[in-house]
């Protein structure tokens, strides 16, 4: 008579063997792994401002093109997705293409932040950055590359700022137009979401919160979906390395500030204040047309948070003459982590630049 597991599974049919060796994997993955390493690409600090900091990649490949690339990232979560790990990252992707990359990163604001608002990152933060940027590469021109959210405020500071020379935008899967926005639109109607009670009463807007309401818009997806996957797949260490990355970089959020989420859930998603041209920034309208930086503006077909239609109404409303929109097979994480972003996104994002950054 067996005594111990390993000896019962000697005499257990093969499909029911192989179904505890897949529940055993899973469940060390999700209770006694180690957390992954992540943004293995070496930077140096720039600049800082209150929590914010301003990096720049290093990287022994030689610098390539002259223009070089500000990332700006958004408000929700962490920047470490666009350098996630080796082999999976776009800004080791492009350092390596030549490209000379910075980063912006926003920190992890406190309840002592929570009367930021987006006029202070518009109108201080990235204009400085970008100042920053030109005098530590001793350069006139530079590209700017804003991803989900930090794309949407990208367009409204290069709309306020004609007078810095920007020469390149990219925006991947930055909504724009808010008018139909699916499970959003239900969740955030003015008429049952009161956002003056939540942030009067939260001051900062958790996690948690976002987290939630990102994954009400496919619950089953993204609440059951993950973890049958990796039941499903317990035996690929491949896959099992992907979901343990991704699942660190969506639960490693950041705290909102208060007033920013208000004018981002009202401006954007109760009035479609932009798109309209009604946005209004520390007393200055918003005018898109103020664009006419080259522009490579891409969306996820599979994006249920910036879907394709919200991301592409942008380009009517810039007046640059070199501008392209690209639907791409990925979705809004997809874009930047996978197979499909290591084959599709980065070179699309590299070849595009490369021949506009010289």
């Amino acid at each position: 008579m067996p005594t111990d597991w390993n000896e019962l599974l000697e005499y257990t049919p093969p499909e029911y063997k192989e179904m505890y060796q897949r529940t055993l994997r899973a469940n060390q993955v999700l209770t006694t792994d180690a957390d992954p390493e992540v943004a293995p690409t070496p930077k140096e600090l720039i600049w800082t401002r209150n929590k914010t900091k301003l990096y720049r990649y290093i990287s022994e490949s030689p610098k390539k093109h002259k223009i070089p690339l500000l990332l700006v990232y958004a408000l929700i979560n962490k920047p470490y997705i666009l350098d996630l790990t080796k082999g999976g990252s776009l800004v080791e992707y492009l350092v390596n293409r030549g490209f000379e990359v910075y980063l912006l990163e926003w920190g992890q604001p406190g309840y002592e932040d929570r009367n930021m608002k987006l006029d202070d990152y518009i109108m201080d933060y990235i204009p400085r950055a970008v100042r920053k940027v030109l005098r530590k590469s001793n350069v006139d021109e530079v590209s700017i590359l804003g991803y989900c959210m930090g794309g949407t405020i990208t367009a409204a500071f290069a709309a306020l700022h004609p007078e810095l020379p920007i020469r390149n935008l990219i925006f991947m899967t930055s909504p724009f137009d808010f008018e139909k926005t699916g499970s959003y639109g239900a969740m955030l109607d003015e008429r049952y979401f009161n956002i003056d009670k939540v942030v009067d009463t939260l001051g900062v807007i958790p996690p948690e919160m976002i987290d939630f309401g990102n994954k009400m818009i496919n619950p089953m997806g993204t609440n059951y979906g993950p973890y049958i996957s990796l039941y499903e797949r317990a035996d690929n260490e491949k896959f099992i390395k992907s979901f343990k990355l991704l699942q660190k970089w969506l639960n490693d959020g950041i705290q909102f500030p208060g007033e920013a989420y208000r004018q981002w859930i009202r401006d954007f998603y109760q009035q479609n204040k932009l798109i309209k041209g009604e946005m209004v920034i520390r007393g200055k309208k918003v005018n898109l047309e103020n664009i006419r930086a080259n522009v490579l503006n891409l969306s996820g077909k599979n994006d249920l948070i910036a879907q394709p239609h919200q991301v592409e109404a942008l380009m009517n409303a810039i007046s640059s003459e070199d501008k392209e929109y690209k639907c791409l097979p990925v979705g809004h994480t997809s874009i930047t982590f996978g197979s499909q972003a290591t084959k599709i996104t980065y070179p699309t994002i590299a070849d595009w630049l490369e021949e506009r950054s010289n």
